[in-house]
């Protein structure tokens, strides 16, 4: 059956000429086919396959296109790039692959279109467009990959056992377009991660990060950190999120169970943020729990400062993964640190403690609270809705105390300079303790955040300093 309305676009038919001129065959394939038939906004990648050299076919293309983009090759993978109303297209030779055990990086040797398509990961990722003037627009489905996404399975073109095996980074594949489409793994393909998961240790940390962020980015997150605990992929990933699964009881109390908790707070913060980063916080936003937990009869089940030790655990997870150490990773550890402020704030709302939580989160605070409120799973509905409700009384009050006090991100209106004039000094440890303590009754609500009330405030401490007013 003929598809041309799939490749009506300009593109395509520049690329049917020119291996038309080439005297070879060129077909669309892959994650643009797919996109196609679910639906899906138009992809920005491109992937051609040419029955012959992907290079010369990129060239000829530029040849025949409007100002004649520049072509990137890349000689080593036999591939070639160019950008086109912004667009990337790949042209890629068609090849068979065979793998050694120690590498996911293939021996590759020419083929024709079906040695390319038993090469791709998954079935619906396997469908071909023809280009070629003959039967221009033509499917080409050997794996019948059309029905698998008639019936929403994800499963792969050969024995699973095999294709994963030869690149374990399908397995993180499958696991995320599972994710992202809501599909299901079929029983044959979900086994066979599950037997040769141990061979994801031959993938970099950074390819494995690129699945987990684009897994963390889909609509219900938990679909995929589901599948990576039940194939023991998580495990090896995450042993800290892991660390959290499972409900202890002593003397009849028990906790919840943190893992599947923070994955509901993943799912709930998905339907109101795309920030990448914070989805991470939620993630992670309990790490701290399973080293933490302890057991008293007086009060039961603690988790002292896990908050604390939660955001020292996202440096080392963030470092092991080889994720940035950056603002982003600063960022996700504040979050973690801060993620239990507002729940306490929620059940005393004063215009101190809330100073001092703008102060702290600063540019953050509505990230944090949308954490927080995230955080809210309980089951029972009115619980839910007075939760609801004190996190309301908090932005309120957020609002009402940042428009009067200025607080966020505020600095002592008094600098170090007229310190040091004021009782002749040279720097020294008092110049910082009159700061603090300025800092201080600001935000306890002691004085105003301004500078006359600030410079008063400053002589008076100097004099219980035993400092001497010059000026």
């Amino acid at each position: 059956m003929k598809y041309t309305e799939a490749i009506s676009l300009e593109i395509f038919s520049v690329i049917s000429k020119a291996s038309t001129e080439l005297q070879i065959d060129s077909y669309v394939i892959g994650g643009f086919v797919r996109d196609f038939f679910l639906k899906r906004k138009n992809s920005k990648d491109i992937d051609i396959v040419a029955i012959g050299s992907g290079i010369e076919l990129a060239q000829q293309v530029s040849k025949l296109l409007p100002n004649k983009p520049k072509v990137q090759v890349f000689k080593t993978y036999g591939t070639a790039m160019l950008r086109y109303n912004d667009v990337e297209i790949e042209f890629v030779g068609a090849r068979k692959e065979s793998y050694t055990e120690n590498s996911r990086n293939p021996n590759v040797t020419e083929g024709n279109l079906q040695d390319d398509q038993n090469r791709r990961d998954l079935t619906i990722n396997a469908l071909a467009l023809s280009l070629n003037k003959d039967n221009f627009g033509e499917l080409l489905d050997p794996f019948h990959g059309i029905s698998d996404l008639k019936n929403k399975v994800i499963r792969t073109p050969l024995d699973p056992d095999v294709t994963y095996s030869d690149d374990p980074l399908r397995m993180m594949r499958a696991i995320r377009f599972t994710t992202q489409l809501n599909f299901k793994i079929d029983n044959e393909s979900l086994d066979a991660i599950t037997r040769n998961g141990y061979r994801l240790k031959i993938i970099t940390r950074e390819r494995i990060v690129v699945e987990l962020n684009k897994i963390l980015a889909s609509p219900k997150p938990s679909i995929g950190f589901l599948l990576l605990e039940k194939t023991g992929l998580l495990k090896q990933i995450l042993p800290e999120l892991l660390a959290l699964k499972g409900v202890e009881e002593i003397e009849g109390q028990k906790h919840k169970d943190n893992f599947y908790h923070s994955l509901e707070v993943v799912d709930n913060i998905a339907k109101h943020t795309e920030d990448l980063w914070l989805r991470w916080a939620a993630l992670l936003h309990d790490i701290g729990k399973a080293p933490t937990k302890k057991f008293s009869k007086k009060v039961g089940w603690t988790f002292h400062a896990h908050e604390y030790v939660g955001s020292k655990m996202v440096y080392r997870l963030f470092k092991r993964l080889k994720m940035p150490l950056n603002n982003k990773m600063k960022f996700v550890q504040k979050m973690v640190m801060l993620s239990s402020r507002p729940i306490v704030l929620a059940t005393d709302v004063t215009d101190s403690a809330v100073r001092r939580l703008v102060f702290d989160t600063g540019d953050d605070i509505n990230s944090l609270m949308t954490l927080c409120e995230a955080d809210i799973t309980t089951k029972n509905p009115k619980k839910f809705k007075r939760y609801h409700q004190n996190f309301d009384l908090v932005r309120a009050k957020i609002k009402e105390v940042e428009e009067r006090d200025k607080v966020r991100n505020f600095q002592p209106p008094i600098t170090g300079e007229e310190i040091m004039k004021a009782f002749n000094l040279k720097p020294c440890r008092e110049i910082g303790q009159i700061k603090e303590a300025i800092k201080e009754a600001i935000l306890d609500g002691k004085i105003p955040n301004e500078h006359k009330a600030s410079y008063d405030f400053m002589l008076e401490k100097g004099k219980k300093l035993g400092l001497i007013i010059t000026s």
